[in-house]
């Protein structure tokens, strides 16, 4: 099987669909990914799901099992097959129990959500499986404070969960040091290429709003950056559905403009960053653009970075130096309060240490060691 890019021939919209054996997209993944392209989700959401439900079929495929009459006990031999490394999915080759787990849990689970979603998307079309993976919990607290629309209605009731879930380590983001930033940014020998570094520095924005920015969301005199939800060419995307206005330092400001004099110069576009020595020329730059150059950058300076870990730093130096993580929370553009306190409410030893001696816990104590 094999997950191939496709695009809509009324808009232009790119998707994703998954071809079985015989070079024909498997049905029912095909209704369902339409569908999540449909309702406007990310590209990369409708890739990540097509390839979670191409394991799945692929793995229909090798126990001879119709979708439609898969048992809860097929979803847990599906787990421990995506745990093998593939070439002992065939049952042809012994693992030995010392071998690595091929997929970790989170993916794992990642994959079971798609399924999950799958499945719900296929009972509303009358297929009686939409609760294949799902089991009813007793009403009780929850274990954050975020609640459902109409949560007082239904909060007496009892709450699904899915049935199946392998129990994950909890993972922090990873960050960037100050001499890491340093080295990334220094290694730019192009303007254009530090300024876009810069502003996921100085902002915390991903990645695909960067690339969506325009010169006018870039405020000079009040040195500010506003992220704004929009249809853009490159096919860059911001998830936040409102406007968001982030302060910046001067020095991004100037380096902005460093950038227009030096590099842009009298080029016609809307766009911040565009292709200026590639092609097409004068064209919004892209993601594969983004990567390769990170690429070259992780050779140049050693550091194995991603362009998201600039938005946990950002984040971090934020939590890190007091201030509220509602107004953190703000300036990232969550929806929900608790994203920013489950994602990043975490201390390391030398967070929990600076703490403690601000609040004289560790000098003056009355008992002698």
């Amino acid at each position: 099987m094999l997950v191939q890019r496709v695009v809509m021939p009324a808009s232009r919209r790119e998707s994703w669909t998954v071809l079985g054996d015989d070079a024909v997209p498997i049905d029912p993944v095909e209704r369902y990914l339409a569908y999540l392209t449909d309702i406007e989700r990310s590209p990369n959401t409708v890739k990540a799901y097509a390839h979670d439900l191409k394991d799945w079929f692929t793995f229909l495929a090798s126990q001879c099992l119709d979708w439609r009459e898969v048992r809860l006990e097929d979803v847990g031999e599906f787990v421990a097959w995506l745990r093998l490394p593939p070439e002992g999915r065939d049952g042809q080759l012994a693992v030995l129990p010392s071998v690595e787990h091929h997929c970790v849990e989170t993916t794992v689970n990642r994959k079971l959500s798609a399924v999950s979603a799958f499945y719900q998307h296929a009972a509303r079309h009358g297929v009686d499986l939409g609760e294949l993976l799902t089991t009813w919990q007793p009403a009780g607290r929850r274990g954050t404070s975020w609640r459902p629309f109409l949560h007082h209605i239904s909060k007496g009731k009892p709450q699904p969960r899915r049935a199946i879930r392998l129990k994950a380590p909890r993972k922090h983001p990873r960050i960037l040091t100050v001499r890491e930033t340093q080295a990334i940014l220094d290694a730019c020998d192009r303007l254009r290429d530090r300024l876009l570094f810069a502003v996921l520095h100085e902002s915390g924005c991903r990645i695909g709003e960067a690339l969506g920015l325009r010169h006018e969301d870039i405020a000079a005199a009040e040195r500010e950056i506003t992220i704004r939800p929009r249809d853009n060419d490159n096919g860059a995307r911001t998830k936040s559905q409102e406007p968001r206005t982030i302060p910046v330092e001067a020095g991004l400001i100037r380096l902005y403009a460093d950038y227009l004099h030096g590099e842009v110069g009298d080029l016609d576009s809307d766009y911040v960053f565009v292709n200026l020595w590639g092609q097409p020329h004068g064209q919004p730059l892209t993601y594969a653009a983004v990567y390769d150059l990170v690429k070259r950058l992780r050779r140049r300076t050693g550091v194995e970075f991603d362009p998201h870990w600039w938005r946990h730093s950002y984040a971090t130096r934020l939590l890190r130096a007091g201030t509220p993580v509602e107004v953190v929370s703000k300036l990232l553009g969550h929806v929900c309060i608790t994203t920013t306190a489950d994602t990043y409410g975490h201390l390391t030893a030398e967070d929990a240490r600076q703490v403690l001696e601000a609040a004289g816990f560790l000098t003056g104590r009355e008992v002698r060691l």
